[in-house]
């Protein structure tokens, strides 16, 4: 199956955590929103949205379509690959507990954004700096440490050397934790460079990641977004402390 990903096609963002998961598991699929002509680029998404005939509708990206399946969310995405490409683990206990943390990944997600936007989405940055700052230095002072300890500590406790979130074999949710280093080390490098320090499981699992063939591949292609003061994750200097 060729799946169709929709997601705004110049930043990582949330559809981001999505590709790398299809990457990983080597899946064709079609960057809906990136693409050129008939059906493509961020019309075909907008009208999908908007498509009455649709009875379940998504609210917004990422969404996948798989067949005749539409599905939204990306924890929910990432739940549906992982059990189709062998990135969730196969006992009903080992998947319920790796989507329980993807789903806490996404809270932190949610949270990086808002230290840039507090007021409201739909205000530039600019007119909310003052109050963004003040939301930028808990999250670097309180909010930071307690979901990156949460996930280092959930690498320290594997057993037997295993080097994954959830034991030996990679998952979906070490994906994405490449994902949230990687954009922290984007917006935040002074505060992250110090970081590095405390958290040594959390980029070890970065690095070895990074040094996967499928994706070292694909962070190499055009395929993989940088990133920009549009996405989720961004640089300002006055709010790297």
């Amino acid at each position: 199956m060729k799946y169709e990903l929709y997601y705004w096609p110049t930043i990582p963002g949330r559809g981001e955590f999505v590709r790398l998961a299809l990457e990983e598991a080597g899946a064709p699929y079609r960057d809906v929103a990136r693409q050129a002509g008939k059906g493509a680029g961020v019309r075909a998404l907008v009208r999908l949205l908007g498509e009455r005939k649709n009875d379940k509708p998504p609210f917004a990206p990422p969404f996948l379509k798989a067949g005749r399946l539409l599905i939204a969310q990306t924890a929910n995405i990432l739940q549906f690959l992982g059990g189709r490409h062998g990135l969730a683990p196969l006992d009903e206990a080992g998947r319920y507990w790796v989507q329980g943390l993807q789903l806490t990944v996404m809270d932190f997600v949610a949270e990086v954004h808002d230290g840039h936007h507090p007021i409201a989405s739909g205000l530039y940055y600019h007119d909310q700096e003052q109050e963004a700052r003040r939301r930028t230095a808990d999250l670097l002072a309180n909010r930071l440490p307690k979901f990156l300890g949460y996930f280092e500590s959930i690498l320290a406790r594997n057993s037997r050397g295993h080097r994954y979130a959830a034991g030996a074999r990679l998952t979906y949710v070490d994906l994405s934790l490449f994902q949230i280093v990687a954009g922290l080390r984007y917006a935040f490098p002074r505060a992250m460079s110090r970081a590095a320090r405390r958290y040594r499981k959390l980029y070890s699992l970065h690095a070895r990641i990074q040094e996967r063939p499928r994706i070292a591949a694909y962070l190499a292609s055009p395929r993989r977004a940088g990133f920009s003061t549009d996405g989720i994750f961004r640089h300002y200097e006055e709010l790297d402390r």
